[in-house]
């Protein structure tokens, strides 16, 4: 168990992560949202997870379920959740929505192609090596991912060069409705690392105190110049594929018991809770905080403004930006 303080600053980031997807559902509901929204209950263990190791130069490149990542990068949920609702004082003005929303600020971008955050990781690690940075470039995608040829091609490259960046895997065993175990060559993904020369390793990603551990290790050897690192962590999302997925691969009892025997919350609090670190009360106080904040702001969200229809191709070329 880590020290009081940063169990109990995990154990809040969870919340304030899980509050924040929950703040995007309700959006969705009142019709502020379009197109597909992936949201990334009973993953917030590996979000919270990541933030402590992060550096404001480091990278992140993630996949269409990014919000968590987002926010463990420092994103500013109150602008994050505005690109999610296409308002004009989003982070892309609106423009990039659910699945592309990018931050130059604090270095987060995400793209919806499945297994294309890589090569884009890649290409941040190279130019930290070109700059002679002491950045790392994390990739994120999913187990479907693993299986693109970008994920590939990235890894060979990275590896040839012992490149300054980690893959994190969030393997949730499901590529939408493919099971891992029916599609993958191998009964993990972190064992492939050494086909590229590069470090695997496997993390219980419904526990926040082991993916904290392992991404920390991750971006140490990344950062020591030692090459890329596969990291991945097990998991489950509660939901469907995107909201409307009706889910004809898993069975309402399956979903309901992933939720009973790994929400990562609720097996840190029994943690916590045994270790006297935070009784039951104080973890709901710490829920109910995260979730009032989240509400209060989505509600200044959903009173901004769109974007005038007029502007729908500013931003977009570079020449086209207004000075």
């Amino acid at each position: 168990m880590p020290e009081p303080a940063t169990a109990l600053a995990r154990y809040r980031r969870m919340a304030a992560m899980r509050a924040f997807d929950e703040a995007c559902l309700e959006a969705l509901r009142r019709k502020a949202i379009h197109g597909e929204l992936h949201v990334g209950l009973g993953q917030e263990a590996i979000g919270a997870g990541m933030a402590e190791a992060l550096r404001p130069e480091d990278a992140v490149v993630s996949t269409h379920r990014n919000h968590f990542h987002a926010l463990a990068k420092g994103v500013d949920r109150r602008a994050l959740l505005a690109e999610i609702c296409e308002r004009e004082a989003g982070l892309c003005r609106g423009r990039g929505g659910h699945m592309h929303p990018f931050d130059p600020e604090t270095n987060f971008s995400a793209t919806g192609i499945v297994g294309a955050s890589l090569p884009v990781a890649l290409g941040y690690a190279h130019a930290f090596r070109m700059r002679g940075e002491d950045a790392v470039a994390v990739g994120v995608t999913g187990d479907g991912g693993s299986h693109t040829g970008g994920f590939h091609e990235a890894m060979v490259m990275a590896g040839a060069a012992r490149l300054p960046m980690v893959v994190l895997v969030e393997n949730n065993a499901l590529a939408i409705s493919v099971n891992f175990e029916d599609v993958s060559p191998t009964n993990t993904i972190s064992e492939r690392a050494s086909a590229y020369a590069a470090k695997g390793l496997r993390v219980d990603g419904t526990d926040v105190d082991a993916v904290a551990e392992g991404f920390a290790e991750a971006m140490g050897h990344a950062r020591a110049g030692k090459g890329p690192v596969i990291l991945e962590a097990t998991c489950h999302r509660f939901r469907g594929h995107f909201e409307g997925d009706p889910e004809g691969y898993r069975s309402r009892e399956e979903r309901q018991r992933l939720r009973e025997e790994f929400d990562p919350i609720a097996l840190y609090g029994a943690r916590l809770a045994d270790a006297g670190l935070a009784e039951p009360a104080l973890q709901e106080a710490i829920e109910a905080e995260e979730k009032a904040a989240m509400k209060e702001i989505l509600q200044e969200v959903l009173a901004l403004p769109m974007p005038e229809a007029s502007g729908a191709l500013l931003y977009r070329f570079v020449e086209e930006a207004p000075a």
